[in-house]
């Protein structure tokens, strides 16, 4: 959708349209500031079909949530909706501009950057075609639903222990190493403790709703399957402006304080690309900071943030 007669000038731009940047814009629609939303279409939750464990949305369909934040949000009459690609942020003698893909240029005193992650995958055949359906990556978001059956976790390394060892309750745990790692004695009776199961035969693929087929010829059916994935920004902006980040453990995230302020002023970053780990309760949580933020920096300056 493209607002006709679209402003060059905004007193905060929202870049990203997920649920972090709704919850942003939300709160400077209220505070009746002239907002700029810039979303490129991209959820990161765009593979699950239902959403878990965010108040009063428990179980509803991810994209419902999504698009009644948007409708709600675009009844406000400063705020401006372009679907579209930010491709560059750059800094001016007062405020921010950002240009999108096909060069239009916009420009505004603040900037909210919910740009979100993109999930990198084991290239294991099967893995990536049950992404958000049956292979997970949040125990909180879908472990209950598997009702206590048989859960895999597929090894990437030493961080999937972090998996092995929650998810024994949601249910039975087998940790699949597939030649990723070894692990120690310590974390061996760690697991044990746990009741985990641990499987070194290598993973040949996975079928079926979430069958996991050996290199040996044995294929083990499971309720689900949880993977650590790497994590990359969904967007270049926050490098370009100079914003720090930090080392998560999958990858790398904006650095941000209490207020979601990055250590440029004027510039605040909320959802996935400003945490190490989240989930659609804690998108909101943090855009709805992120908002409050922008709108005390367009009225008392850089001092607020």
């Amino acid at each position: 959708m493209r607002i006709q007669h679209l402003s060059n000038e905004f007193d905060v731009i929202v870049v990203g349209g997920s649920y972090a940047g709704l919850s942003a814009a939300t709160q400077l629609a209220r505070a009746r500031r002239r907002v700029l939303v810039i979303d490129a279409g991209q959820r990161r939750n765009r593979y699950a079909q239902h959403s878990h464990g965010f108040l009063g949305q428990d179980g509803r369909e991810a994209a419902a949530i999504a698009a009644e934040g948007r409708a709600q949000l675009l009844k406000y009459p400063t705020v401006q909706w372009l679907e579209g690609a930010a491709a560059q942020a750059t800094r001016l003698d007062q405020g921010f501009r950002i240009t999108l893909n096909d060069g239009r240029g916009f420009d505004a005193e603040a900037l909210v950057l919910a740009t979100g992650v993109v999930d990198e995958l084991p290239a294991l055949p099967g893995l990536a075609e049950r992404w958000g359906t049956s292979v997970f990556h949040c125990p909180y978001c879908h472990g209950y639903e598997l009702m206590q059956g048989h859960i895999g976790v597929m090894a990437v390394g030493p961080l999937s222990m972090h998996h092995a060892l929650m998810l024994p309750d949601w249910g039975q745990v087998t940790l699949f190493l597939n030649e990723t790692f070894e692990p120690d004695e310590e974390q061996l009776a760690s697991m044990a403790r746990r009741g985990v199961t641990i499987e070194r035969t290598a993973v040949r693929r996975i079928a079926g709703h979430a069958t996991v087929e050996l290199a040996d010829g044995r294929a083990l059916d499971m309720a689900g399957l949880f993977v650590v994935s790497r994590t990359h920004s969904g967007s270049p902006l926050a490098e370009q402006l100079g914003c720090e980040m930090d080392e998560g453990p999958t990858g790398l995230f904006v650095r941000t304080d209490a207020m979601k302020a990055t250590s440029v002023a004027g510039v605040f970053a909320c959802g996935d690309s400003a945490r190490a780990a989240g989930n659609v309760a804690m998108a909101v949580a943090d855009g709805a900071m992120a908002g409050v933020a922008a709108h005390r920096l367009t009225i008392f300056g850089a001092q607020a943030a």
